[in-house]
């Protein structure tokens, strides 16, 4: 029997042991307490970060739901199909909605299953600890802000005017340019800005850092992982008065809020000024106040922070006595802290003497350092909410700040790089060519998460798609012709800044190679030192260009604006240096790093092999060492011959296809024919998916560059790869000249069918052999690959199989192939959803054509009707049909007769497959008829079938009334 507690032992002590051995415990206590209407609050409360939370968990929530019937078996299909589809985001809003209509009890079941799946889900996990830091009655806090007063009315019209100030202020957006004759540009703010990613948390700069270092569509696939997973992400409008503050406080909040340099801080506190100005966040706070640190540099004494908001808004003169009454209406913007000349020190230590420097009064007379302090830690005007933004490298300054919501801007995710330029360009046409340009390029498309470099390309890439006559000026090819041209722009426009822009740039660039050889991406001062660089040189704009900086009152440090910014710059110090010593071997040792840190780097150097790349810089830089060029051109050479025949592991297939991008960024034609004009192979797939190399668009592009100037590449298997219609395209220039494709499971579709049938008809088209099973194609398709076929001369193996053509497509196919002039001699469609009813066209075709000799129709449904119909085809004389595959059609024994008549007279069979059909021993003597009948026949498949130990015994003993027959039972 088991025992109870002991006599003396404390309930309340005894209950916390068993929280204590349940993490699940007080979570599920405190919703059990819960009455219909607190739960309804709390769901509401949490409604946006539930919304994120649940994404990655939406269908086992839903399913729960439907379980318990909370939804019906319709709803929960509409979820699953939304998440299907790839749709989380609204599958999530869609479950939510759902479970607020539906009621108590199925807002109950769902918190119920937050509990049971929250340690999995990081999202949830968080929401439900910060339920449980909120306290016993967590519902008291949520309630803050609500029911505040209205605005007294001798405050209406300052009010107003103060609201019309600040909206002619902010609603323009002036941006800088690299341009000579227009050196500023000037927008409406709603018409250029787009929403940019903010995370509710700040990550360290280890995991920044990570995360540069990735790249194209990794780059975005580890953000958006990593969003899914774990980063909130939170509104402007949410930072304040919202479940994402994390204590719990009746007065005012503050929020800090990190990005790195150019990401869009000053740009998003513009837009909230502008949004709480025309009414459209933020009501509850009567006045905002907005201050620059780099405009509060200037002040050079003690002032209050009455005469601080004078300064800027002398309307406020006689009424501010008024606002200090109510300070919980009052918003304080502070932005750029990484900015500001002065420390603000929050550290314990300051306790002490507190007294000197903390201001309770508006009147009091401080530093400026100290009054935003005070306004932080909320000592002046106690109530009142404050923002700061700063770059991560200051952030630490406020690491023991009354800080209530920490949250991060993560730039563009997604379609937002997409929106960024449909906005920066008034022309579509070109916004979508240049997105186009930039999104086919890895390096590009990484850039593109940070508004300034996306304005960067915009203003590099512009000139190029809105030209009249583009012949003059053609748009940059290769990733070193981009960054030359960006080189070259701020050369032109600060290179008289510097006296000698080489010795410079040589310098900067040998400390940019040693970044790069030991994955370093922050330089301080000790850094520039090393290399003769004086940080007294960041007078000029032509280092404020080329490296940033970060002044925190602990530490100055420097970073290049991107990561290929750096690389781009070492590679460009290769070709400065007097004394270049042995390039081969530098490059020789880049290369051999596995870690892949030199990659981008070597194409650099590659590319600046180039005159057409090389050529702007020189008329700032002066020439080139003409030793650093042949070193270079040599060592191509020789790894691309290295590398030619070693593809068989992944990493040798990624070994040549990089050797191809440093060919592509050079431009040499004559070195593309002479390193891989004797290749006839190249394989960069493979049937397992995990031992072929997934290419971009880009890597596409560089196969067609390296094809087009080559003419013995006979062979290109691609099989695996995940080019996709994107990839297809890139490559079409080049598709005509080989013999042997392979391009299965490639998702290409039926667009991407079409741009294979523009290659066949080409006259000059060699394919031989084409293979795009898997490639998710339909019916559609068909009309377009049955005019090519009509037309190639070439073409005499296609593999279809793994698609869903279906009966209609495959009746476009047989009018193909009742063309005299098709010459297809191997047709596989096995597995694309076809029945008995395409089989009439089908036997049409083939008692006409005279090519075809293997057909695969395998593992589709055409039944003992549908091969009936092909048996009279198999009767006629001039049937060439050498192989039939029907494994897995459907056939059963009464089949069997048929086929064996039709076959009697068949005098061009030699191998029949009928695998996974429904014959037992009844088919027997029909099959063993059929077999001995049909002379012609050398080889048949049998395997899968209902024949018992004796059937096999008597198919299998055919071997000895026909010597040489193959039989595979």
């Amino acid at each position: 029997m088991a025992e109870g507690p002991n006599k003396g032992e404390c309930p309340t002590s005894s209950k916390k042991m068993r929280m204590d051995s349940d993490p699940n415990a007080a979570i599920t206590e405190f919703l059990t307490k819960c009455d219909d209407y607190q739960l309804f609050q709390l769901t509401k409360f949490y409604r946006d970060r539930l919304e994120q939370a649940i994404e990655e968990v939406v269908d086992g929530v839903s399913s729960l739901l439907t379980y318990e019937r909370h939804f019906s078996g319709q709803e929960h299909r509409k979820i699953v199909d939304l998440v299907e589809k790839g749709n989380r985001a609204d599958s999530s809003k869609l479950v939510l909605n759902l479970v607020m209509e539906k009621g108590s009890r199925a807002r109950r079941v769902m918190w119920e299953s937050f509990v049971k799946m929250h340690h999995v889900v990081p999202k949830l996990d968080k929401i439900l600890k910060e339920i449980q830091e909120l306290g016993p009655d967590p519902f008291v806090y949520m309630n803050i802000g609500r029911g505040l007063s209205e605005i007294p009315s001798q405050l209406k019209d300052v009010q107003q005017k103060h609201k019309e100030t600040l909206r002619v202020q902010t609603e323009t957006l002036i941006v800088n340019t690299i341009l000579i004759k227009e050196k500023v540009k000037i927008f409406q703010l709603v018409n250029l800005y787009t929403e940019l990613t903010v995370i509710s948390t700040v990550r360290d700069r280890t995991l920044v850092e990570h995360e540069l270092l990735a790249r194209g569509r990794d780059h975005e696939e580890w953000r958006e992982k990593h969003l899914r997973r774990e980063l909130e992400k939170i509104r402007t409008d949410q930072l304040f008065h919202s479940c994402f503050t994390r204590r719990k406080s009746k007065s005012g909040s503050s929020a800090a809020v990190s990005g790195v340099a150019g990401i869009g801080k000053t740009t998003m506190v513009q837009k909230i000024v502008y949004d709480w100005a025309t009414g459209k966040i933020y009501p509850h706070f009567q006045f905002v106040f907005s201050f620059k640190f780099r405009d509060l540099n200037a002040i050079n004494c003690r002032i209050n922070l009455r005469n601080l908001i004078l300064d800027l808004y002398p309307y406020f003169q006689n009424i501010l006595g008024e606002l200090w009454k109510n300070p919980e209406r009052l918003l304080f913007i502070f932005d750029g802290l990484d900015e500001f000349k002065d420390s603000i020190d929050f550290d314990n230590n300051r306790i002490n003497t507190e007294a000197d420097y903390i201001c309770t009064a508006p009147e009091d007379q401080c530093e400026v350092s100290d009054i935003v302090y005070s306004l932080i830690q909320h000592k002046l005007l106690p109530g009142c909410s404050v923002l700061v933004t700063s770059r991560p490298t200051a952030l630490h300054l406020l690491k023991k700040a009354e800080i209530r919501v920490w949250a991060e801007i993560l730039g563009f995710v997604g379609e937002e790089r997409k929106e960024y330029f449909n906005k920066y360009f008034e022309d579509q046409a070109v916004a979508a060519a240049v997105f186009k340009h930039v999104e086919e390029n890895e390096i590009l498309y990484t850039m593109c998460y940070n508004p300034s470099y996306c304005w960067i390309l915009g203003l590099s890439l512009g000139p190029f798609f809105t030209q009249r006559d583009r012949k003059q000026q053609r748009v940059p090819k290769t990733i070193t012709q981009l960054y030359s041209n960006y080189i070259y722009n701020i050369l032109k426009n600060h290179g008289r800044e510097i006296e000698s822009p080489r010795d410079v740039l040589l310098k900067i660039g040998e400390m940019a190679f040693t970044g790069v050889s030991e994955k370093k991406i922050v330089f301080r001062n000790g850094d520039l030192i090393k290399y003769n660089l004086q940080p007294s040189q960041f007078l000029s704009g032509f280092m404020m260009e080329l490296l940033e900086r970060d002044d925190s009152a602990q530490s100055v440090v420097y970073t290049f604006p991107h990561l290929t910014i750096q690389e781009f710059v070492a590679a460009l110090a290769q070709f400065l240096t007097p004394d270049p010593g042995d390039i081969r071997k530098l490059l020789s040792e880049a290369h051999s790093k596995e870690d892949g840190r030199f990659e981008i780097f070597l194409r650099f150097v590659v590319g600046l092999s180039s005159s057409q790349s090389a050529r702007p810089l020189v008329e700032f830089l002066g020439p080139f060492l003409h030793q650093t060029f042949c070193g270079v051109i040599d060592w191509v050479k020789e790894k691309v011959e290295g590398e030619i025949g070693n593809t068989e592991s992944e990493t040798g297939k990624r070994n040549l296809l990089n050797t191809f991008h440093y060919l592509f960024e050079s431009q040499n034609k004559i070195l593309v024919r002479v390193t891989v004009g004797s290749v006839d192979i190249l394989k960069f797939g493979h049937l397992d998916s995990r031992r072929a190399l997934r290419l971009t668009p880009i890597d596409c592009a560089v196969l067609s560059h390296v094809i087009g100037l080559c003419d013995t590449i006979k062979h290109l298997d691609l099989e695996n790869c995940s080019i996709q219609c994107e990839g297809l395209q890139r490559l079409g220039p080049a598709l005509h000249k080989c013999q042997v494709l392979r391009l299965g499971r490639n998702k290409l579709g039926d667009s991407g069918v079409k741009l294979l049938s523009a290659a066949l008809r080409n006259p000059d088209c060699k394919i031989q052999k084409l293979w795009l099973w898997a490639n998710d194609l339909t019916d559609s398709c068909t009309e377009d690959l049955s005019s090519a076929l009509s037309a190639n001369r070439s073409l005499t193996v296609l593999n279809l199989g793994i698609n869903k053509l279906g009966d209609s497509g495959v009746k476009l196919l047989s009018e193909a192939l009742r063309n005299p002039d098709c010459k297809i001699q191997k047709l596989q469609l096995w597995d694309n959803d076809l029945t008995a009813s395409c089989t009439e066209d089908l036997s049409s075709a083939l008692s006409t054509n005279r090519s075809l000799t293997v057909l695969d129709l395998g593992g589709n449904k055409l039944g003992d009707s549908g091969v009936k119909l092909l048996s009279a085809a198999l009767r006629n004389p001039d049937c060439k049909i050498q192989e039939l595959h029907l494994n897995d059609v459907g056939l059963t024994d009464s089949w069997t007769d048929d086929l064996s008549s039709a076959l009697s007279t068949n005098r061009s069979l030699t191998g029949l497959s009928l695998g996974s059909n429904s014959f037992t021993d009844r088919s027997v003597p029909a099959l063993r008829s059929l077999i001995l009948t049909c002379r012609s026949l050398e080889r048949t498949w049998l395997w899968g079938n209902q024949f018992s130990l004796n059937g096999k015994r008597h198919v299998e003993s055919l071997r000895e009334s026909r010597p040489g027959l193959s039989v595979g039972v």
